[in-house]
Parts: structure tokens; sequence; C-alpha cells
């Protein structure tokens, strides 16, 4: 799975995920719920739908608001991650409506984006 890390890596939204099962990704969203055991949470997108995290190891801090995953996706169509980055909004929001509007614009012309729409397996 260290490999997720090597080349690029597609970024999408909960609609997305069963079409780059295997594939490094990279997706934003909201936390809407961590499990008690720290192992697994749930982001919503730009969209409101739900996408499964799963970690390996327990989170050592708390999260919440938005945060950026990379990681791989499994055949249950979930992402087993392998690191996150939290967006700091203290001073401004993101908009993850506006962030779904450019996923769409990215996988819809991906001759002008390359890095954007190609599955990295």
């Amino acid at each position: 799975m260290g490999d997720v890390f090597e080349g690029a890596r597609c970024r999408v939204n909960s609609a997305m995920l069963s079409r780059y099962i295997g594939s490094a990704v990279c997706f934003v969203g909201r936390v809407e719920k961590v499990h008690p055991t720290g192992t697994t949470f749930i982001l919503s997108d730009g969209e409101g739908k739900h996408a499964t995290i799963e970690l390996g190891e327990p989170l050592e801090e708390e999260i919440s608001g938005v945060l950026e995953v990379v990681g791989r996706v499994t055949p249950k169509a979930t992402i087993m991650g392998m690191s996150y980055i939290l967006f700091r909004e203290e001073k401004t929001a993101f908009d993850l409506g506006l962030y779904n509007e450019a996923l769409k614009v990215i996988h819809e012309f991906p001759q002008y984006y390359p890095f954007g729409a190609a599955g990295s397996n």
C-alpha cells in the first residue's frame, strides 16, 4: 500500500469511488462521524454523499471539519486511508460545493487535467 504516494492520485467524490476500485485517490470531505475505535470515520463530500474511510491504525488526534484523505479504494468502495491533512478553517470556510463542481470539470475534460481523471494502479 506504500505505492499510494507514488505518482498521480485521482481526486474523487463519493459517486466516483466505484470507478476507482484498487486505485490511489484523494478525497476531500467534512467529518460526519468517527467510530469509537478511531479506525473508521465517515466524510461527506460536496454533494452531501458519504464515504467511509478505514485506517490501519487508530487516530491519534481528534478530527473535525474538512480534511483531505489519500488512500486506495477498496472492493467495498471505501477508502483505505494512508494519510490525511486537516484543513484549518479559522478565517475562511472551505467550500465543498465549489470543490465538487471543480471535480466535475476535471473529470469531464481529462484532456486538460490529465492527473485529475487518470486512475493510478
